[in-house]
Order: structure tokens, then sequence, then C-alpha cells
């Protein structure tokens, strides 16, 4: 059972198409294993087995009709997730929130639509932080969402139950969401692989919160999944424009040939010199960046200026301005809100509240910044760097002593906040382990629009470095010792 569940979504693709596989036998052994394990991981708020189970039924009577694979979609029969501030009819899209209690939509969101479109089959929706503001999962209506490398820990937020549902085997992929590395730390944390990708690029029409205004650059929607081919093929599915994204642009996809991207300069950084990391994060920095020499890529250390005036003006927007946002919808209910969005709003309000012209000379300074990084990027259009200055914490844990210094919270996730105010694509493989044996990954940035570039390096790092490493988890009784 672990076997198939364990497979990656391409090698299950390929089984169904093959049918080596049938569409119904994968489906009972995803949802039995969800069964199993989510009491304990609460990584699922929402598991729709019984249509999952139909649709699947269905998915595998098309095979005996199907004379030829090509007339059934790439993503034919395999069970995926949702991370629940994405659209998806009929199932609860609540955002974490009692005040979204009961928001049920009537349509998918255009990504999904996509999705079922190429034959995928959505197990349910899963678990994310209040309003998705926080790097741990956990809210007043579901409760708190738990890593399966070590149940005390965090698999990260907000994408955190996708991560922890891909990781244990519970789904065998799905879509997150990345306004502030909410898809790279939970894959970082978890030990699988995800894809912020340009703005633009996969359409975040029926996300929540919005990808608006000034925030449409900085918040999107992408893939999560065990091997990179497998956020490789659902990318693929998914990317295309859509009127409802205001980013949104026609761009074809590109399949760049081994010389071309063997001709890429890469350019990798360990630490920011302000925020230290972990030796073992240093160390799988340098070892991708050996992977890429080894390969006879053109490798050189090199790291951006001015990275803690990027931060602060992703602060600027995603906190700042982010409260602003969610300001009318929360008067005269803060009494309702989860302690994990309470401590936010309270880092917010440790700066004055944000004026026209703060933003205005924001979203002017984001634009200077991100000229010079890509200017430079001319030489150097692949940036290897920490995803994350720490491994998974344990639930609750808000600084740590990193080399004898001490990192809060906002700023151990700073290798990954800077990009989405800069607007670059974005992925993570993991690469490494703690000195507690948990997952660490590396960051792969690429320039905007070059998504299939970023994924191509990233790949052939993870071909250099192995397998995916399931975590130590398979039924609630081996949990049961560690919670």
């Amino acid at each position: 059972m672990n076997d198939i569940v364990y497979l990656s979504l391409t090698e299950m693709a390929e089984s169904i198409h093959a049918k080596k596989i049938s569409p119904l036998e994968l489906m009972d052994a995803h949802l039995l294993r969800i069964g199993e394990l989510n009491p304990k991981l609460r990584a699922f708020v929402t598991v729709d087995g019984e249509r999952a189970h139909a649709q699947a039924k269905s998915a595998e009577a098309a095979l005996g009709f199907s004379a030829k694979s090509n007339s059934i979609g790439p993503l034919h029969g395999l069970p995926i997730s949702i991370k629940s501030s994405i659209d998806v009819a009929r199932l609860a899209c609540e955002c974490g929130s009692v005040l979204r209690k009961g928001n049920i939509p009537a349509e998918d969101a255009p990504l999904v639509a996509r999705l079922r479109a190429a034959g995928a089959i959505i197990l349910g929706n899963t678990n994310v932080p209040e309003f998705l503001m926080a790097y741990e999962t956990g809210n007043l209506l579901y409760g708190r969402t738990n890593n399966p490398w070590d149940p005390s820990r965090t698999p990260g937020g907000s994408s955190g139950g996708e991560a922890a549902a891909i990781a244990a085997g519970c789904s065998a992929g799905g879509v997150g969401s990345d306004g502030g590395g909410s898809i790279r730390i939970p894959a970082h944390y978890s030990g699988i692989c995800g894809l912020k990708p340009t703005p633009g690029r996969i359409p975040s029409t029926g996300h929540y919160p919005a990808s608006a205004g000034p925030f449409a650059q900085l918040g999107v929607v992408g893939p999560m999944a065990r091997r990179i081919s497998d956020v490789q093929k659902l990318f693929e599915v998914m990317a295309g424009p859509d009127p409802g994204d205001p980013a949104s642009a026609p761009v074809p996809f590109r399949h760049w040939s081994a010389q071309e991207i063997r001709k890429l300069g890469v350019a990798y950084f360990v630490d920011d010199e302000n925020t230290p990391v972990t030796p073992e994060t240093a160390a799988a920095v340098s070892a991708a960046a050996e992977v890429l020499r080894a390969q006879g890529f053109k490798v050189a250390e090199w790291r951006p200026q001015n990275l803690d005036r990027v931060w602060q003006l992703w602060w600027n927007l995603f906190g700042r301005a982010g409260q602003m946002s969610f300001a009318p919808s929360i008067a005269g209910r803060e009494a309702e809100l989860s302690p994990i969005f309470r401590a936010f709003r309270a880092m917010v309000a440790e700066a004055p509240p944000l004026s026209a012209q703060d933003l205005l000379n924001t979203l002017l300074g984001r634009d200077v910044l991100r000229g010079k990084l890509l200017e430079k990027m001319q030489e150097f259009p692949i940036l290897l760097c920490p995803v994350c200055a720490i491994p998974a914490f344990r639930h609750g844990e808000r600084e740590w002593m990193v080399q004898g210094r001490k990192v809060e919270y906002l700023k151990a996730m700073s290798y990954s906040q800077w990009f989405n105010l800069l607007g670059n694509p974005a992925a993570v493989v993991p690469l490494g382990q703690s000195s507690e044996g948990l997952p660490i990954g590396v960051q792969i940035v690429g320039r905007p629009w070059e998504d299939e570039a970023v994924l191509d390096v990233a790949a052939i790092i993870e071909n250099a470095c192995g397998e995916f490493r399931p975590p130590p988890i398979s039924v609630p009784r081996d949990l049961s010792s560690k919670s």
C-alpha cells in the first residue's frame, strides 16, 4: 500500500496509462492512507471521499473504452489535493477563519478546472493558518496541522496542510499559494518540492485573499509534489492566462534544451550576512552549487545587494498593507480571531499605519530593486540560496539561536520573502537534513517568466542527489510515541 501512495505522480500517471494500476485502486489506497493518518496530522479539512471514489470509478471505466493512452488526460485518475484558500466547487473555502465559516464556492477556480480537465481527481482540501498569515498551520475551525517528520513540529505555513498531506503519502500532489514563502517554506520543512511561479503564469483567480492591487505581484498559486518532475507536470497543466488575474499574461510554455540550460550562469550564497542559517542549511546550498558545477555550469558565489531593504518593502505590502486590507472584514469580530492571526496583527501594530506616501515609495522602490537584480541576472539567470534559516520548528516557537545569534520569526523566513516582492519564480528541492534528521531544501531562483528553466535546473540537482525520502510515519501508532 505504501509503495503505491509513494510512487511519484509521474509514475502513477504512466502506470494508469499502461493499465498496470487502476484509478480505483490508487484512490482507495489514498483514502485509506488519509483515514489512518489524518486524525493525527490534521492535514485535510475536507475529504471528498464519496465523490472522489465515484470519479475514480468513472476514470477506470474510461480506460476500458480507450484504446490509446493519448485520448485521456495527462493526470487521468490521479488523486490530488487543494489548499483551502482556493475555490473548489462544493468544498468549504474558509481560509482557516471562523469569519468565513460555511463559505462554499459554487464553481472551481480556473486552475482547479484545468486540473480536472486533465483528468485529476480532487481528494479534498487542506488546512491553513487563519487568513494565511503565519508560518505554521492551525486555526479555530480545524486545529493544528503536524509535521509527518515529527508531530511536535509544524509543516510550515501557510500551505502547511498541503505539504503534510503530500509528504505523508495522503495526496499525490497538489496546489498551494505563496505571498511570503508559503509554498517554499512548507516544502522545505516537509521534505517535498514546490514552485512559486512568476506572478500571472498560473491564474490566482478564485484564491482568497485576492492577489490584486499592491498584492498582484506578491501572491501566487503554484504546484507542490514529491518530485520536481511532478511539479513540472502540474505546472504545465495549470499554466496559462486568465482574465481574472491582473498579472496574467499569454506566455507560452517553453521547453528548454539541455544545451540551453547548461549555458545559464549560476550564482549562489549561503547567507545574507544579517540572518545566520544552520550549518546544514549552508551545506545544502553549497552542495547544490557543486552539483551544477560538476554538470558543466558556470557557477560563482554572489549575493544580491540591499536585501534588508527588499525585506522591509515586502513587509510594507504583506504585513502593513495586508493588515489594512483585512480590517473591514474583521471590524467588530476581533474576539473571534485565532491566536495565530492575533499574533500577526500584533507584529504589524509595532509599526505606524502605512501611509499613502509609504505605499507609493514601496512600489517605486520595489521596481528599482527589481531592476538592479534583473540586471545582474543577465549574467547569472539562476540563483541558489537557502529557503529559510532553520528546519521545521516546534509548534509555537518564535525565535531561535543559530550559530550563536538570535534569529527572529519573520527574519528566519526572509530568504523566501525577498522573491515575492521581486516577482521571481523560485523552486524548492529537498537536498539535506538537519542534525535531528529533519529535511532541508534548497531554493532555485530564476528570472521572471523563465519558470521552466528553474524547474529544469531543480531537476538536475534532484537527480544528482537521490530519491524522495519518506518521513518516518506509517500509521497512527507510530506517531503516538512522538506526540
